[in-house]
């Protein structure tokens, strides 16, 4: 019986959870086994050792140091993947500076000159318009009126400043391109320092997802824009 109920645990649908939390669960899970492997031999603990039970070594996250502590509370302490300030902050934030680049990059059929430059605002904006859709999305599911938490849209990083946004409108040709290249990487480099953020600090498995996205396709476009 002990080894059916085992098997059955065994194809049981894991739920996906934060990168942070993945050893956890390993060393929580390697300590349980433990247990039921003594139960099989048919030799009792002793009663000291059997109420305090295996202690398990969480790793803690990025930054913070590992916890030694029980099965049960290493399982009481695994995140349930459900939203916290910094997943709701990340996805305001990060629309409002995705708004931003499609402001820019609809300057671009007109005034820029290279076809590289076009081509690039182009998917720039293929790109970011459904992920503003997509996190805002994610807001409406979640609850994301009911967590209103202030934000300063300043202090966002990369935004480019009412000033360098007016040089933008008046610049063409090859004056266009040159600032627009400077303006994006700068931008795109903001967009990973956000997305690097959330994915340390958030908890929430579709951020990560949506913030990995970003880190992984903005990360590849800075090196196409320098190369420009």
């Amino acid at each position: 019986m002990l080894i059916r109920r085992q098997s059955t645990r065994a194809r049981r649908p894991r739920t996906h959870r934060p990168a942070h939390a993945t050893a956890a669960v390993a060393v929580a899970a390697a300590a349980v086994l433990g247990l039921g492997a003594c139960d099989a031999g048919g030799e009792a603990a002793p009663k000291g050792k059997a109420a305090a039970g295996p202690s398990v070594v969480a790793p803690g996250k990025p930054g913070e140091p590992a916890k030694t502590m029980s099965a049960q509370e290493a399982a009481k302490a695994l995140p349930d993947g459900s939203p916290n300030g910094a997943d709701f902050t990340y996805a305001r934030m990060m629309i409002e500076h995705h708004g931003q680049a499609l402001v820019m990059t609809e300057l671009a059929p007109k005034r820029a000159e290279s076809a590289k430059v076009k081509g690039l605002a182009e998917r720039i904006a293929g790109a970011q318009g459904p992920e503003i859709a997509a996190m805002q999305g994610w807001l409406d599911n979640n609850g994301g009126k009911k967590h209103k938490g202030g934000h300063d849209h300043g202090a966002m990083p990369g935004m480019a400043t009412d000033k360098q946004l007016a040089q933008l409108r008046e610049a063409e040709g090859t004056d266009f391109d040159r600032l627009f290249l400077k303006l994006m990487i700068t931008h795109h480099q903001g967009a990973i320092d956000m997305a690097t953020e959330v994915l340390a600090q958030g908890n929430n498995v579709q951020v990560e997802e949506m913030a990995t996205d970003v880190l992984a396709q903005q990360t590849a476009e800075i090196g196409r824009m320098r190369d420009m």
